[in-house]
């Protein structure tokens, strides 16, 4: 399978985004760029949970609604929803409405105080599961890593809900904790410029 394709712009750039424009908006200007924001970082999460089962074009094209929906994922107003919030949720057309989900977002944003008291941040505990070393593999992006799995091992242990390890390793390559731009993508250079000027929350 092809892992490149070359926009009207005439630039390479990584197979899975040829299929919308605004695909290739959230390619050249989000994905495996470093990110410090703990809102970011919970919304990514949380984002790629509801993405289980689903593609990341789905949950794409209604970004705006659950950022409306969730309260542009401010964790600590999140952690305050009740029955009341998931019923009206499940009444969300704008969403995926899947009980367990919504009902995990909640739940996570709880997670997410605690984690946030214990490391000061959110960013400071996942930017320990910087996944840099783990080189992309010659046939293509791998599904998981050996650091997507522990951090999955993490977060539930901690009592977070959807984040297996693709999960995991789908937001590590969302927020750039890895760099899986193909090499010959016209962004590779980018992120890894990206990288070399981020300094990791400690």
């Amino acid at each position: 399978m092809d892992q490149l394709f070359t926009a009207e712009d005439g630039l390479n750039r990584c197979a899975w985004c040829a299929r919308d424009p605004e695909y290739i908006r959230y390619h050249d200007e989000e994905w495996g760029y470093p990110v410090a924001d703990d809102r970011r970082l919970f919304e990514k999460i949380c984002l790629e949970g509801f993405q289980s089962g689903l593609s990341w074009w789905t949950i794409l094209r209604k970004r705006e609604n659950f950022r409306a929906a969730f309260k542009d994922f401010d964790f600590h107003t999140v952690a305050q929803f009740d029955q009341a919030d998931i019923a009206r949720l499940l009444q969300d057309k704008g969403i995926v409405r899947h009980r367990g989900k919504i009902a995990a977002v909640i739940n996570n944003a709880a997670r997410a105080r605690e984690m946030e008291q214990e490391f000061g941040s959110l960013a400071r505990f996942f930017w320990t599961y910087e996944g840099r070393e783990e080189a992309r593999h010659i046939e293509g992006v791998p599904a998981t890593t050996e650091t997507s799995k522990r951090l999955s091992k993490d977060l539930k242990k901690r009592g977070w809900k959807f984040v297996g390890p693709t999960t995991c390793y789908a937001f590590m390559q969302a927020m750039g904790l890895v760099n899986d731009h193909h090499p010959d993508c016209a962004h590779y250079a980018k992120a890894e410029t990206a990288w070399a000027a981020f300094v990791p929350p400690r």
